[in-house]
């Protein structure tokens, strides 16, 4: 179901910059491709991307979305040296950080290219080098250009709050894995446009109205805050987890029957597993201990909705990220499911 448009599309939303707070660039392309196969959308206060499209019933609306924003990095301040110091934006594994490229954006849009790395980078300068943390802390960025004090840095307008981009380093394998930074949770904003366009080609309308949301602000914990109270059932699309003792794998969606806010509603989650079961889906069920979705988002807003989630498994998520086309066109083919059954 619509598997190469999905692969053409994947880098165009993936080499698209968009950590938490930066969503115009993101927006844009996604943007055009919803106007490219005849959707109205609107863009919200927020930046959320919010699409309505009628179903065959009005009289109930349900909802789905996936974040298109991501982890990064801001500059927190510049050392004496010309470096630059990081905080970050959501939860990246930083260790993973170190040695990538990055662009330095500032606000007067100039952007400078540089080099993320630990404050003790080189074997043969620094006895520890090998054994020293790679937190936040520790990280820097250098950058590429001829700068050796704070007011050289400041000299080409980079400033405390510029927000650092780091490489997503996107590929798709010839044995179809997809490895990339921020599969979370670009791999489901794919998803679900692939489903739209299988909805538009084939003249196909949902079995209720359907709010389509493309949000931001996820990584920082407040994405999907702003949905609309009007809805009765809301499926967030997100990644699942791979690793330890779950069941996640990178060829299936993962249905999550739980998380740290904890469970997700119990029949909309049963609908779902059974959508999938009846329908030969690849699926597995899972726990997610450290996790959160835009469904925690909704209901702390106050949103009285029965909530579910469901994604393509990811492996080494926040770090550098896998997962199977597989997984992906799983997820796809479960979300039409829900959508139009």
């Amino acid at each position: 179901m619509q598997e190469k448009f999905v692969e053409k599309i994947i880098p165009e939303i993936f080499l698209c910059d968009s950590p938490s707070g930066y969503n115009d660039k993101v927006n844009a392309v996604i943007g055009k491709i919803l106007t490219d196969m005849g959707y109205e959308y609107k863009i919200m206060n927020k930046g959320t991307i919010f699409i309505s499209i009628d179903g065959v019933d009005n009289s109930k609306t349900v909802a789905t979305s996936a974040h298109a924003d991501t982890l990064g990095l801001m500059v927190r301040s510049i050392n004496a040296d010309g470096t630059l110091n990081l905080t970050n934006i959501g939860g990246p594994l930083t260790p993973t950080l170190e040695g990538e490229y990055c662009k330095i954006v500032t606000r007067f849009g100039k952007e400078y290219t540089g080099t993320i790395l630990s404050d003790v980078p080189s074997v043969h300068v620094f006895e520890n080098a090998k054994t020293e943390i790679r937190d936040i802390d520790h990280l820097r960025v250098r950058i590429d250009e001829r700068v050796k004090t704070k007011e050289d840095v400041l000299k080409l307008g980079i400033n405390n709050g510029d927000y650092v981009l780091y490489d997503p380093k996107t590929v798709i394998t010839e044995s179809g894995f997809l490895k990339s930074r921020f599969i979370d949770d670009k791999g489901s904003v794919c998803a679900i446009l692939g489903v739209l366009k299988e909805l538009k080609e084939k003249n196909i309308k949902p079995k209720y109205k359907t709010y389509v949301y493309f949000v931001h602000q996820e990584e920082v914990g407040h994405g999907a805050s702003t949905v609309d109270a009007s809805i009765s059932e809301f499926v967030t699309v997100d990644m699942g987890c791979v690793g330890k003792d779950l069941a996640g794998n990178e060829y299936a969606v993962s249905i999550a029957a739980k998380d740290s806010g904890g469970p997700y509603s119990y029949n909309l989650t049963t609908k779902l597993i059974n959508l999938a079961k009846d329908n030969d889906v690849n699926y597995v069920v899972d726990i997610f201990p450290f996790y959160g979705s835009d469904i925690g988002a909704a209901w702390r807003a106050g949103v009285d909705c029965a909530g579910a989630l469901i994604g393509p498994g990811v492996c080494a998520s926040h770090g550098m990220e896998r997962t199977h086309m597989d997984a992906i066109y799983a997820t796809m083919k479960l979300l039409y499911l829900y959508l139009t059954k």
